[in-house]
């Protein structure tokens, strides 16, 4: 098969990340007999560097044209004071607007042999495999009017969260289908004690469940939600939210599991699917050789499984990712007091080379 993938690498550790991920997803290629077509491309502070632009025209057209993204982080302090329409993450923003992508999955793993890297005692985080469903292109970080107005001292701003049922209805088919293939269980988080659109989304998610009288559904508002991901993770299977309480819960569940750097995703729904670590751009160690590329590419695992169908390619991956960990070998961000760790590009290396010791004993 080819695998025509458009590569943003972005800004901070993106590049360093990014760069391992591919690393990885070439020997995947050679050794399942794929051909790879890569195509390189700005995006965020690095686009806005070379082109005043966040998600200049070519980069847009060679993501559209493509059959998956791959991107690395975007944003950094050094683009604080841009204009809001030039912010790095308007660009991010924009890209998934244009790409339709909707459905954003944040599967969030402890690995057995993570179970010490959590703040939590291994017994509480123990089993935790909480697949997260976020809304993706509604609520606040896309409503209007948005603003801030006013003279210095005497400002106000407004932001907007609207939701309509056609947007509700359909990430809540994503998530009661995917926990179909899970432990059946949909936690649908919203503050319906508060918010009309909360209310609007309780009352359409309930309607939507009776379409899958196979899963069960259950209702928590975002506070208690959160309280709960802490105190007893293992009780979830799949959380669906909308975009801004997917946003801070997927985060939130990145240090439940160990890190945040083991966090891949997936964005899903539209014509071309768009792939990313959930980390973020990480200013204050890019160009150190320390962030974890694990989030990376864990999500090109999701990008082979979601957009080109290719599950034992997916599984290979992942379970090399395992393999890695279970023989102690860790990223700074992950190790004990005292604990020798790996640079990005050794863990990278590590994987690939897993990945093949994978495929010949599957041979």
């Amino acid at each position: 098969m080819l695998l025509k993938i458009a590569v943003l690498p972005g800004d901070g550790v993106g590049p360093e990340v990014t760069d391992e991920a591919i690393r990885v997803l070439e020997n995947v290629a050679r050794i399942f007999g794929h051909e790879l077509s890569l195509q390189k491309k700005d995006v965020g502070g690095a686009a806005l560097v070379s082109s005043n632009d966040p998600l200049p025209s070519d980069t847009l057209q060679a993501c559209l044209s493509s059959g998956a993204v791959l991107l690395g982080a975007v944003g950094g302090p050094a683009f604080d004071n841009f204009p809001s329409s030039l912010r790095p993450e308007r660009g991010l923003l924009r890209l998934r607007q244009e790409l339709g992508v909707f459905a954003n999955l944040r599967p969030a793993i402890c690995f057995s042999s993570l179970e010490d890297s959590s703040p939590l005692r291994p017994e509480v985080v123990s089993g935790t495999n909480v697949l997260i469903v976020r809304e993706l292109l509604g609520g606040l970080y896309f409503g209007q009017p948005r603003s801030i107005h006013g003279q210095a001292g005497k400002r106000s701003a407004v932001d907007t969260m609207t939701y309509g049922e056609p947007e509700i209805e359909r990430i809540a088919h994503v998530a009661f289908g995917l926990a179909r293939s899970r432990r059946r269980k949909v936690t649908s988080v919203d503050k319906a004690n508060v918010l009309d659109c909360s209310r609007l989304w309780r009352d359409v998610v309930t309607r939507v469940s009776r379409e899958y009288p196979d899963v069960d559904l259950s209702h928590m508002y975002v506070d208690s939600a959160a309280m709960a991901l802490v105190s007893r993770p293992g009780d979830f299977d799949v959380i669906l939210t909308e975009n801004m309480f997917g946003d801070i819960l997927s985060d939130q569940a990145g240090a439940v599991v160990g890190s945040l750097g083991m966090l891949g995703s997936a964005s899903i729904g539209g014509s071309v699917g768009l792939y990313e670590p959930v980390h973020g751009s990480a200013p204050d160690i890019a160009g150190k050789g320390i962030a974890n590329p694990l989030g990376a590419i864990l999500s090109t695992a999701m990008l082979l499984r979601h957009s080109f169908n290719l599950e034992a390619e997916a599984a290979s991956i992942e379970s090399a990712v395992d393999k890695v960990l279970a023989a102690g070998h860790r990223t700074r961000d992950l190790v004990k007091s005292g604990q020798a760790s790996l640079s990005t590009q050794e863990m990278g290396r590590k994987i690939a080379d897993a990945v093949e010791q994978h495929a010949e004993v599957k041979s």
